[in-house]
């Protein structure tokens, strides 16, 4: 499997930044590998800069760690502008964000904690997948 096209919902950045133990964080340490491709627009990015730092969000993490994490996803990612507004397709327009960088950026999959937020996305040809899914599906766990 070539790099796959992906958007990371919010809260599977916060997972991989809380702790070291979990498929997010496995998945945010994957992007050294090439395996996937994060798309982000302007809007989606601030919301996970806005979340992450956010006051006792990441206090295991000081500012400067934070900064160097946003630059690092940023200058991995492809960041992709929204032309069109087809909201509101989904029930909490901050997961319509996430819906419209990937149909944009065409990404094979949005990766999320919440896939019943995502309900109906399949329609665009997109998969819903838990990080750990992603993993698997990707061969990198078995």
């Amino acid at each position: 499997m070539g790099a796959a096209n992906v958007v990371i919902d919010t809260n599977v950045l916060i997972a991989a930044l809380r702790s070291k133990r979990g498929s997010s964080h496995k998945l945010l340490i994957s992007l050294a590998d090439d395996l996937y491709i994060p798309n982000v627009s302007v809007p989606l990015f601030v919301e996970y800069e806005s979340v992450v730092k956010r006051e006792g969000m990441l206090a295991n993490l000081s500012t400067e760690d934070i900064e160097a994490i946003l630059d690092y996803l940023l200058s991995k990612s492809s960041i992709r502008e929204i032309f069109y507004l087809w909201r509101p397709f989904l029930k909490d327009p901050r997961d319509d964000l996430v819906l419209e960088v990937a149909v944009e950026s065409q990404s094979e999959y949005i990766i999320t904690f919440n896939k019943k937020d995502f309900q109906g996305v399949e329609q665009f040809g997109i998969k819903v997948l838990t990080p750990k899914e992603f993993l698997i599906e990707s061969g990198v766990l078995k």
